[in-house]
Order: C-alpha cells, then sequence, then structure tokens
C-alpha cells in the first residue's frame, strides 16, 4: 500500500480522496498497489468534510511522517506552498501539485531540489486535460512552433456570454452566481492566472526560465460589446489567450491577451468554462486537447493520474529534460518586438479628414490598415479597424500620436489578432 498525505483538503483534496475510493480497483490494477490516503492537512479541523480521513494543522505532520510515502499539496498560494513542498521533497517524498502560481514563480528551484525525486503537477494547467504529459512524453520528439491555449475557464464563460450580446460587469456578475468566478475575479480576469499557466507549460516546451512580470499579460476588463460586433462582421471570435511562438532559434515569444481568432480556427470553437490548447510541433504539425480546466473531479482526475505515476515508478525529467539543450537556453523576446495583426476601437469627432489624419498617422509607423467599420455614436464616431502585420513597437508609437490628436473622443483601445 501507498500512503499518501494531503496538504490542503479542500474542494478538490475531497475529490481525490473520494476518487481513490470510488475508482480504487481500477486505480490498483493500473498502478500495481493500493493508494490510501493516511493524513490530510487543513487550516480549521473543525469544518465539517465530506471525507473521513485524520485531520492536522501542521504540515510537518505529513511532510516528515514516515508514515507519509507521497505528498499531495493543494493549498494554494506561493511561498507557504514552496515551504511544504521543499519539505517535503527535503525528506525524500515524492510531491504532486495542482499548484500553478508555486510552479510559476519556483519550477527551477524545485526541479533542483527534487533531484531524481518524482514531481507531477498535472494538475496546474488545464484541470482534467492531460498536457503536461503531452509536452513532456508524447511530443518529446518534436521542437515546439507554436502553443496557443484557453487556459481559464472565467474568462472563456464571460467573453462566451458577451459574444451573445451581454457586457463585461451582467456577465461577470453571472459567473460569480454560477460559480464560475470568485467574489474576486481579478486573477483570472486581468490574465495573471493564464500566465502562471504559461509558463508552466513553456518550461516544459523550451526549458526557459521567467516570471509573470517578465512577459506581457492584459486582461479582459476593457472589452466592449462593440467589439464583439466587430469580432462577428469580420469572422473572429474573442479569446483570452496564452501564447508562446518560436522565434528563430532559441528565441521565444510569450503572451496572455485577449485575441481576435478566425472562426476557421479550433480554438474559437471552445465555449463557456472548457479549456483547449493547440501545440504544433515541427513532426506532428498541429494537435488539440480539450476539455473541463477546472473543479474538483477535473482537477482529482489529473491528481490521482500523477499518484498513479508515482507508484508505478515513473521517473520522468520534472522539466522533461535530462541535459541541457545543445542549442542554449531560450531567449525571451521582448514585448516591443511581438510581431502581430491589431485590431483598433478608436472614438473621434465628426468631421471632414479625420479618418485621413488616422491613416497618415498609421502610415507614417509602417501600419497598413486592412479593414474598416465605421458607427455613428451620439457626440461622435466609433471607428473599428484592424491592420496587417505589424510590430508592437510600432503599434504603441502610433497610439501616443493618437492620443496627442485633438479630435480624439475616447481613449484608443487595441487588441491583437491571430492568423494563422
Amino acid at each position: 500500500m501507498v500512503k499518501v498525505g494531503i496538504v490542503g483538503v479542500g474542494t478538490v483534496g475531497e475529490s481525490v480522496v473520494k476518487t481513490l475510493l470510488k475508482n480504487r480497483d481500477i486505480i490498483k490494477a493500473r498502478a500495481g498497489k493500493e493508494i490510501k490516503v493516511v493524513k490530510g492537512v487543513v487550516r480549521d479541523p473543525s469544518k465539517k468534510r465530506g471525507v473521513d480521513i485524520p485531520l492536522t494543522t501542521d504540515y510537518r505532520q505529513v511532510t516528515e511522517s514516515e508514515e507519509v510515502d507521497v505528498v499531495v499539496e493543494l493549498m494554494g498560494g506561493v511561498e507557504e506552498a514552496y515551504k511544504v513542498v521543499k519539505s517535503a521533497l527535503s525528506h525524500g517524498k515524492p510531491v504532486i501539485t495542482a499548484n500553478k502560481a508555486l510552479l510559476a514563480y519556483h519550477r527551477f528551484e524545485l526541479q533542483q531540489i527534487a533531484g531524481e525525486l518524482p514531481f507531477q503537477y498535472e494538475a496546474s494547467v488545464g484541470g482534467g486535460i492531460p498536457i503536461i504529459k503531452a509536452l513532456r512524453e508524447g511530443l518529446s520528439a518534436n521542437h515546439i512552433l507554436q502553443m496557443s491555449g484557453i487556459l481559464n475557464g472565467t474568462c472563456n464563460y464571460i467573453l462566451t456570454a458577451m459574444e451573445q450580446g451581454g457586457d463585461y460587469q451582467s456577465a461577470l456578475q453571472r459567473a460569480q452566481e454560477l460559480g464560475y468566478a470568485e467574489a474576486d475575479p481579478t486573477l483570472d480576469v486581468n490574465g495573471m492566472d493564464t500566465a502562471h499557466k504559461l509558463l508552466i507549460l513553456a518550461s516544459v516546451a523550451y526549458n526557459i526560465d521567467v516570471r509573470p512580470e517578465d512577459i506581457l499579460v492584459e486582461g479582459i476588463e476593457e472589452l466592449s460589446p462593440v467589439d464583439f460586433e466587430f469580432a462577428q462582421e469580420m469572422g473572429y471570435k474573442i479569446k483570452l489567450l496564452a501564447i508562446a511562438k518560436k522565434r528563430g532559434e532559441n528565441r521565444v515569444e510569450l503572451r496572455v491577451h485577449p485575441t481576435l481568432l478566425p472562426k476557421t480556427q479550433l480554438l474559437s470553437k471552445i465555449e463557456g468554462v472548457m479549456n483547449g490548447v493547440s501545440v504544433i510541433g515541427d513532426v506532428v504539425g498541429e494537435t488539440l486537447y480539450y476539455g473541463p480546466g477546472a473543479g474538483g473531479d477535473a482537477t482529482a482526475s489529473a491528481v490521482v493520474s500523477d499518484l498513479i505515476e508515482v507508484v508505478r515508478g515513473s521517473n520522468t525529467p520534472m522539466l522533461g529534460y535530462k541535459k541541457p539543450l545543445e542549442m542554449g537556453d531560450f531567449q525571451l523576446v521582448p514585448q516591443m518586438e511581438i510581431e502581430s495583426c491589431y485590431y483598433f476601437r478608436l472614438g473621434v469627432e465628426d468631421k471632414i479628414g479625420t479618418l485621413a489624419k488616422i491613416s497618415s498617422i498609421l502610415a507614417e509607423e509602417g501600419i497598413s490598415i486592412k479593414n474598416l467599420i465605421q458607427k455613428q455614436r451620439e457626440g461622435y464616431v466609433k471607428l473599428l479597424l484592424s491592420t496587417h502585420r505589424s510590430k508592437e513597437a510600432n503599434i504603441q508609437r502610433a497610439l501616443e500620436k493618437l492620443r496627442a490628436q485633438k479630435f480624439m473622443k475616447r481613449e484608443p483601445f487595441f487588441l491583437r489578432v491571430e492568423e494563422k
């Protein structure tokens, strides 16, 4: 029997215990041994829980106990969780975690501490989608040319609702009522939760060590119903995308932002709270991974899968590399060197010559207009336009010039467009 200690017996922790009991026979057959939770760590032991296991408030009774073989960390947070995981590894115990924030900041340190000890984290990205296993094992023969992912179900639900005619606030409120969004949804809607997950995927794909503060991260809070009208008219969907693109031999773009995505692309068809990841390898081409990205059962499915791998004796390197890349470390492409197509929403005076001036400003920065829609509003005109491929630096300079114009009646807003 393999004895497990869980640090953090909340929704996911309870589901892990229930899954191990419910599917005991098939789990034992696949793992070769019975897996049993023998202790849980909680902040409030008086709180009623849906499982019957011994509880403690001291994580060291799990991480240092000779009665525990494997530690599962489900407490969330960064620094306190880091102490717990470090303690477990230091006492020779394999670790399984679902903590994307912990890994976004400490994955490379933890890899060093773990050494040859198994360290699994499938549940940290995409809930029940086995995307870590796909990158680390199934696609290990490939150079990863590009990854694009919808990695936050809360945002995807809100964007789906806005596409159907709602505004941001009403869509967010409905998501909170249904339990898809927290009372404080900041980390979801500002893109940071997605950024944590992107960095984990990028570490496996490119062995690149950067933090969330190093990459471009934008949220969905400033989107307007008119942006969805433009998207519909031009054949796009709006999705919060995590994007990684290999540039040259050893450079990579990493960015998170709301994106106009052609309706013909597979990711554009992912609706509601579901997640999806597209991965393009140089040998296999494009593969797509789809499924529930959150929730106790989906996350528990990934945690138990990791437990089975550990019990089987799997010794896959934590981030998927046995030795350094011969071509050297990947470098992050600076944000101003990002290349994309763009969409602008501009509120301007309704007067002759305004459009010509806007075109002139864009042309000065080498930006070419692809599509243009004009919508009349009371007291001003709303211009919605998309561009051909441009550099971020040129776009930002053009925006500064536009902000300085007297004919501007609203703060300029823009999105990036991902074409194949």
